[in-house]
């Protein structure tokens, strides 16, 4: 463990000049012998096999912390202080300008999906613990897009394009922690969805995977076939501006629209609280001039698992941090 220096009053201005390096300038410049290439744009360090570099961020795999800067590497991979690493980067960076500011150009993202388990036996016990149907739960982790990661036995979700290509996943925790993260490289456009098996006019949103398959079970157990709908999850907690018509369209929900122009009608699911109610009506706001909305929130308990669980009259023990884990 490093000392500790006594309190040193920074510059804002030599903070942010620290702040500005990345990972990996850093790394090709100042420590080049320990810079691994995995593939494509994706690099690892030859001391940390499990820390991986991607678009732009780095997530030690192995310990479970991630940052953007080689600032957060120094402080929590290194174990520098906050005012070492600051001295340490802008004595190094000195010389080291940030390159002039280009036109972004849009690079595809490499998604890292993390290592299958050998079965997804404590997925699916997970999942039916939440009510969701048993041969739903099957029938996802047999296309692929559920399924169980090896290391930690997270729950993980995949969201594809229309050509098949995973793109996104968002990986939960199954015992009871309050884990959740979106996959290195995932593109949020392409969120966890269930799509109609024919083409249909109508599209049901939902702000989480679970939810999302709470209501395909629900339907289910009304003797409907869910494969009759498109089901879409948000990539995200969406959060309105304060002026509703100032807000921007989830880009999950952007994409989808405009990718599927047979679709006139929307079908809001969204949570019973203030952020869930607010969403719907900034999505009234947005999308109301151009299509058909809907408002059809859990009739019962906060979210749609909520309402699926009382539907069902299931009892389970909840840990304190599990109602957070599902979001």
């Amino acid at each position: 463990m490093r000392t500790a220096k006594p309190y040193v009053q920074l510059d804002p201005a030599v903070i942010e000049q620290a702040r500005q390096m990345d990972l990996l300038s850093y790394l090709q410049r100042y420590e080049p012998s320990n810079l691994k290439r995995v593939a494509g744009n994706v690099y690892c360090t030859k001391e940390h096999d499990s820390l991986k570099i991607s678009n732009g961020k780095w997530y030690w795999w192995s310990r479970g912390i991630g940052g953007v800067s080689a600032l957060d590497y120094l402080i929590k991979v290194r174990d520098y202080g906050f005012v070492e690493a600051v001295e340490a980067l802008t004595g190094i960076t000195a010389d080291w300008k940030p390159p002039p500011a280009m036109p972004k150009k849009e690079e595809p993202k490499v998604l890292l999906l993390p290592e299958k388990n050998a079965n997804s036996d404590r997925v699916a016990e997970y999942l039916f613990g939440r009510g969701i149907d048993f041969s739903l739960i099957q029938e996802c982790i047999a296309e692929g897009v559920i399924f169980e990661s090896s290391k930690y036995h997270n729950a993980v979700f995949v969201g594809r394009d229309a050509g098949g290509t995973a793109k996104y996943a968002a990986l939960r925790s199954t015992l009871g922690s309050p884990f959740k993260q979106d996959a290195s490289g995932s593109d949020k456009r392409y969120s966890f969805r269930l799509v109609a098996r024919e083409p249909t006019s109508t599209v049901h949103l939902f702000e989480a995977a679970i939810d999302l398959l709470s209501y395909a079970t629900y339907l289910k157990c009304e003797g409907r076939d869910y494969r009759k709908e498109n089901l879409l999850s948000l990539s995200g907690v969406y959060q309105p501006k304060k002026e509703l018509s100032e807000s921007k369209i989830p880009i999950a929900l952007s994409t989808y629209l405009r990718e599927n122009p047979q679709v006139k009608t929307v079908i809001l699911h969204l949570d019973n609280d203030k952020t869930g109610r607010l969403c719907t009506a900034a999505l009234k706001e947005l999308l109301g001039k151009d299509y058909e909305i809907v408002d059809a929130p859990p009739p019962v308990g906060k979210d749609v698992n909520d309402f699926l669980i009382s539907y069902l009259g299931i009892a389970r023990q909840k840990t304190s941090h599990e109602r957070s884990d599902a979001r």
